[in-house]
């Protein structure tokens, strides 16, 4: 069954996340499924908590029924804890959640892969991506240990999870990898992860030019948004479009000269 959720997420419109230096990027491929839809319906990036955002690639029922538990899970954290839920916490919640729907011949697994990125209360950019497994990479990184008589020294080895720095999903994700592994995301500014961003969905897409779509991008960062996942505002999201759109023309253009060279 899991085989299957995945086949779903695999013809799903593209979604990708990047985390660079000072906030999250969240960006998706929706396809338009009918022209009498209203732009902007049948959103694929959700609020979780005011820090967090969710965006999937796969089967939108599945999708909006693990947005409503994740959002579920961050309100308990903030009732208990009186704060908001970290990324990776969530992201861990959420792996053991979606992993349950495969341990039992009552439920299926989820048609979904949801990307999950935030800011911390400390500021820290935090990006995990969620399988039908419920897999997820929470990736902690070697320290030395403190004193011995530091308290809890069992878990002094550890500098907190910060997961992903890229991370894609659906039809393009391989075109997606490929573009993300280019870029130099540990010292990204914001604004040009968005520039970047729109660009990969755009490269994504290049394989399915004959169905129509939609960019939706957010962003969380502690500059830009005072740390609040919102909607990267239309300006910029249309400027981006615009430069994605010309530079892939001017690809065009260089291999058509190639070729007749090659002639």
């Amino acid at each position: 069954m899991v085989e299957y959720a995945a086949k779903a997420v695999e013809n799903g419109g593209t979604a990708i996340g990047l985390r660079c230096k000072d906030g999250v990027v969240l960006a998706v491929e929706k396809l338009v499924m009918s022209k009498l839809l209203v732009p902007g319906s049948n959103s694929w990036i959700q609020t979780i908590d005011r820090l967090v955002g969710i965006a999937f690639s796969g089967l939108i029922p599945d999708g909006r029924a693990f947005i409503s538990r994740a959002r579920d899970e961050a309100a308990s954290w903030r009732r208990f804890y009186q704060s908001p839920i970290p990324v990776s916490s969530l992201a861990d919640r959420m792996g053991g959640f979606a992993q349950a729907y495969t341990l039992y011949s009552s439920v299926r697994p989820f048609g979904i892969t949801a990307i999950c990125g935030g800011v911390d209360e400390d500021g820290k950019p935090g990006l995990y991506m969620i399988e039908p497994s419920g897999l997820y990479w929470n990736t902690h990184t070697l320290t030395p240990p403190l004193p011995p008589d530091t308290a809890n020294t069992a878990f002094s080895f550890l500098y907190p999870p910060q997961g992903y720095f890229g991370a894609a999903t659906g039809k393009g994700r391989q075109a997606a990898k490929a573009e993300i592994e280019k870029l130099d995301l540990a010292n990204l500014p914001i604004r040009e992860a968005v520039k970047h961003a729109a660009r990969i969905i755009y490269v994504a897409h290049e394989d399915s030019k004959d169905k129509e779509f939609e960019l939706e991008m957010t962003w969380i960062s502690t500059e830009e948004t005072k740390g609040r996942h919102v909607e990267v505002p239309k300006e910029l999201v249309e400027e981006a479009g615009r430069l994605a759109k010309k530079a892939l023309e001017g690809e065009d253009d260089e291999e058509e000269e190639g070729d007749a060279m090659a002639e």
